[in-house]
């Protein structure tokens, strides 16, 4: 018999009241194959108990050993921040009880032969006989940002294809990475293969598996000489419960092990290295202690709770001498913490004569901050110029990529500057979704111009402020000239890194001022 302790089952949460009844369905199956422990479950959001009830139910009752297992099928952030962040928290509040984090369910042999059991069941819904070496097995996984969860499902459909002997397999994921499910489908049915068979790689039901399934029928419509079935996802499975004892187990025994080979906080991972060793922060803790019925309404009233910014009072003074220092009637209103901050930065009334706006880029680049909530700088002195506290209040990520390895690879292969190569790589790895501030490099802002030009790129909007004598002044009149996006820029030889940090940071603040008043 197995040491008493106690398990709390941790889910993500689900809009979807099927996904979180199946849920708890398992974790009912888990108390009734694991009776010698106690089990409770929570959530991170969306659902209660949340995680901070499900732990002090077990704290009540002066358990000694409390293992968390996480109810999700790979490590991603949620088993590698949100979960372990939660339980340290409570750790430290209860220092008398020992607590164990458990590993993801994982590529778990028992998980391969409940897909299998989908598998056989998909096909015999079918009236035609057709063999598997001429069936392609389509996989849908989540999806996260860690590319190591994202590949731990491809080596599941790779093992369940060659264990079945399907002719070929197929990833996609239902949302973050690619390719999307419908995109998937249709590659997949190009293969020429005569059926498809699609396994939502999920655990419980859920608006996402609902949407999988949707693909599918229509890609039946679309196709219909080519039969598409669609399979169970894992679902309330005594395998799936086994795998979650198991996992539990292993925690306490101190076995448990998470893909962390490749893991991007880890190891430098091509394409992720600026990720190494991001602090662990929990992003749900707001939550605790929400009944379910109140859940969805306080989250929304969370999400709007913004207070205005405050600046330190010598910074307060500052402004007030900068607005009493010339006369500002004569600019937009709607430019003024944009124009002020500049002078700020400066100690130069005058700096802001020559400063150019094309029309809506105030307004444009605040609705771009807190829609996209990505800013891409030339060099790391813009980023570090961005005021962090209002990053993280109003959730927006920053990028440079001038010292990545892949940058330095590229600008030397194509004979271009960092700063240029770091303009060509934003352009491929975030699309149109940015903001843009250049203020060092006007090699920055030629590419990122080609690039509009050329290419079709679309920044939601590019400041372009760098100082210098060599190319500067050219390349903000390309900016200027270049009508295809929303910018913000100046003519002569001034500006500089900050400078392009200030602009954003005007905008930054006038974005947490709307969002605290209300406005739209």
């Amino acid at each position: 018999m197995q040491t008493e302790f106690g398990i709390v089952v941790a889910g993500h949460g689900s809009r979807d009241p099927d996904g979180i009844k199946e849920f708890e369905q398992l974790v009912e199956l888990v108390r009734n194959r694991a009776p010698q422990h106690s089990v409770t479950h929570g959530y991170l959001e969306f659902a209660s108990p949340t995680l901070d009830q499900a732990i002090t139910l077990h704290t009540r009752q002066k358990a000694r050993q409390i293992v968390m297992v996480p109810g999700i099928l790979l490590a991603a952030t949620h088993a590698k921040n949100d979960l372990p962040s939660e339980l340290l928290s409570f750790a430290r509040e209860n220092p008398d009880t020992d607590f164990y984090f458990g590993a993801p369910l994982g590529l778990h042999p028992l998980l391969l032969q409940v897909v299998q059991e989908r598998v056989v069941d998909a096909e015999a819904s079918s009236s035609h006989t057709i063999r598997r070496t001429d069936t392609c097995l389509v996989l849908v996984g989540r999806g996260t940002t860690d590319p190591d969860a994202n590949g731990e499902v491809a080596k599941f459909a790779r093992m369940i294809q060659e264990g079945m002997g399907f002719g070929g397999s197929y990833v996609c994921y239902s949302g973050t990475a690619q390719p999307l499910v419908a995109d998937g489908l249709r590659a997949a049915a190009k293969l020429g293969y005569a059926r498809l068979i699609v396994v939502p790689f999920f655990l419980f039901d859920g608006i996402l598996v609902k949407r999988i399934y949707e693909a599918a029928d229509l890609m039946q419509q679309r196709e219909p000489e080519l039969e598409v079935l669609k399979a169970g996802y894992l679902g309330v499975h005594p395998n799936v419960a086994d795998v979650l004892i198991a996992r539990a187990q292993e925690a306490v025994e101190g076995r448990a092990a998470m893909n962390c080979s490749l893991c991007k906080y880890r190891v430098q991972i091509v394409g992720f290295e600026d990720q190494v060793g991001v602090p662990q922060r929990a992003h749900h803790l707001q939550v605790r202690g929400l009944e379910q019925k109140v859940v969805a309404e306080t989250l929304a009233e969370i999400s709007t709770e913004f207070t205005p910014y405050v600046p330190h009072p010598i910074e307060a003074e500052s402004f007030r001498i900068i607005a009493a220092g010339r006369d500002w009637s004569g600019f937009p209103e709607t430019h003024l913490t944009v124009l002020q901050r500049l002078v700020h930065t400066s100690g130069d009334f005058n700096a802001v004569d020559d400063i150019y706006f094309s029309a809506g880029a105030v307004e444009t680049g605040i609705r771009a901050l807190l829609r996209c909530k990505m800013i891409v700088t030339d060099v790391t002195m813009v980023q570090t110029g961005l005021k962090r506290a209002l990053l993280e209040q109003l959730g927006i990520a920053t990028w440079c990529g001038v010292h990545d390895r892949e940058t330095a690879l590229m600008a030397e292969s194509q004979n271009i500057t960092r700063s240029a190569a770091g303009m060509r790589r934003a352009f491929e790895k975030f699309g149109n979704d940015i903001v843009l501030s250049i203020g060092d490099a006007p090699t920055a802002i030629m590419e990122a111009v080609r690039l509009i030009r050329d290419h079709g790129w679309r920044p939601q909007l590019v400041i372009g402020l760098p100082v210098g004598f060599v190319g500067t002044c050219e390349s903000k009149a390309a900016l200027k000239r270049c009508l295809q996006v929303p910018r913000i820029t100046n003519t002569g030889t001034r500006g500089g890194s900050p400078w392009a940090a200030s602009v954003v940071n005007g905008l930054m603040i006038d974005a947490l001022n709307q969002l605290a008043n209300g406005s739209d």
